[in-house]
């Protein structure tokens, strides 16, 4: 990786401009979960002790290039302060007069939160004007927000060919991460691919395919790849019409040597509700009328073994329908043991992407995987092996 960290720049003296991504959930005016805001403490921080200025820029919601009162971002001041122990100043517009007389009146400890940058259109079409009105306002840039990485924005991506530019603390974390996952990884290595469908996630697989050595197929694409080999799913979440493609996934698993791993197993259920009837059943003994709702015990055993011999798991993905009991059983267990090996050192487990790191909470497992990340399209586009916009403007 050819990118600079806060480490590597002198930044006494200096405004440094700041990409963090701060869209956190609100209601009835006030954040309801802060943990992006606490994820930026760290280089917030970092950056005041190198004698830097930090002027925090970021966007939130979708207001199209218009200003939207509702999605102004200065609801997120009293969390910004709360996780900064400090006064946070904040500017009614993160360009021109306002924003230049805010940063004017900075003194050396000060944090300034820039307005929201979707209320220009140029932001989201990387118009080169409103990244050099960004860029105007300090002297150097930091991207720490690896979740918008993967959008060529003008603040993730315009500004970086303009300024000295560096990862912030959460971006280094989160590359530094991805690089050992998939870049340069010790092997073997394992990925978990779950979630519903095949076709959301054709990329991911046809990428991973390539680059590890066991593949994980659970979840509702579990039952795409079943049926794909001719076994009756019943009424299973099912794309049919995917049959050639996953044909195709597997054929090519075979050619670069990946062992792809689906249920020998599972468990059945007639209605989709917390606590309904159940059975376990063969993986190719479905019956007609039953849905296919999780990966069964004995799969989870095989997979336990699996891990056992692995280095390196990344996951994107729940194997069941982890929402409701006791549909979550085999993710809680593959959980469990990840979390086991990660703890004994013999693994080295990152995961990512919404519905991934919801069932790794819920099985109680988050905080001891190497490393979780919060970034979902970014995430997802990094592990179908895509160029990241706003990383690969830090490496220009």
């Amino acid at each position: 990786m050819n990118w600079k960290t806060l480490d590597d720049i002198d930044m006494a003296g200096k405004t440094v401009l700041v990409r963090v991504d701060i869209n956190v959930p609100v209601e009835a005016g006030k954040v309801t979960d802060a943990t992006r805001i606490e994820k930026i403490v760290p280089t917030i921080k970092d950056i005041q002790a190198k004698g830097g200025k930090p002027v925090l820029m970021a966007h939130f919601g979708r207001p199209k290039g218009k200003v939207v009162p509702e999605m102004s971002l200065a609801v997120t001041l009293p969390a910004l302060e709360a996780a900064l122990g400090q006064k946070v100043a904040f500017a009614e517009n993160c360009i021109g007069a306002p924003a230049k007389k805010a940063v004017a009146a900075m003194e050396t400890g000060d944090v300034l939160l820039l307005e929201n940058t979707r209320f220009h259109e140029g932001e989201e079409k990387n118009d080169p004007a409103m990244a050099a009105a960004l860029g105007a306002l300090g002297q150097i840039y930091v991207n720490d927000a690896f979740s918008a990485a993967h959008r060529a924005h003008a603040s993730t991506e315009g500004i970086a060919h303009l300024k000295v530019s560096c990862a912030g603390r959460l971006m280094e974390a989160e590359l530094k991460a991805l690089t050992a996952a998939l870049g340069d990884p010790a092997r073997p290595v394992a990925a978990i691919v779950g979630g519903a469908k095949v076709s959301t996630k054709l990329d991911l697989l046809g990428n991973l395919v390539e680059k590890v050595d066991h593949l994980v197929i659970g979840g509702g694409m579990a039952n795409t790849f079943l049926a794909a080999q001719g076994i009756n799913v019943g009424k299973s979440l099912c794309e049919h019409e995917m049959a050639e493609t996953a044909r195709a996934i597997l054929t090519k698993a075979g050619e670069t040597g990946c062992a792809v791993h689906l249920p020998t197993d599972v468990v059945v259920a007639r209605e989709f509700r917390e606590g309904a009837p159940h059975e376990v059943v063969a993986a190719n003994a479905c019956p007609d009328d039953a849905m296919i709702l999780d990966a069964g015990p004995e799969t989870v055993t095989a997979l336990s073994d699996v891990f056992e011999t692995c280095r390196t798991l990344i996951w994107n993905g729940p194997l069941g329908a982890f929402e409701i009991e006791p549909f979550d059983a085999a993710t809680n267990s593959a959980a469990r043991k990840v979390a086991e090996l990660t703890d004994a050192e013999r693994l080295v487990s990152v995961a990512g992407g919404g519905d991934t790191v919801a069932a790794l909470n819920k099985a109680g497992v988050a905080d001891r995987f190497s490393y979780i990340s919060t970034a979902g399209g970014a995430f997802l586009e990094w592990m179908e092996g895509k160029t990241l916009p706003g990383v690969a403007a830090l490496e220009g």
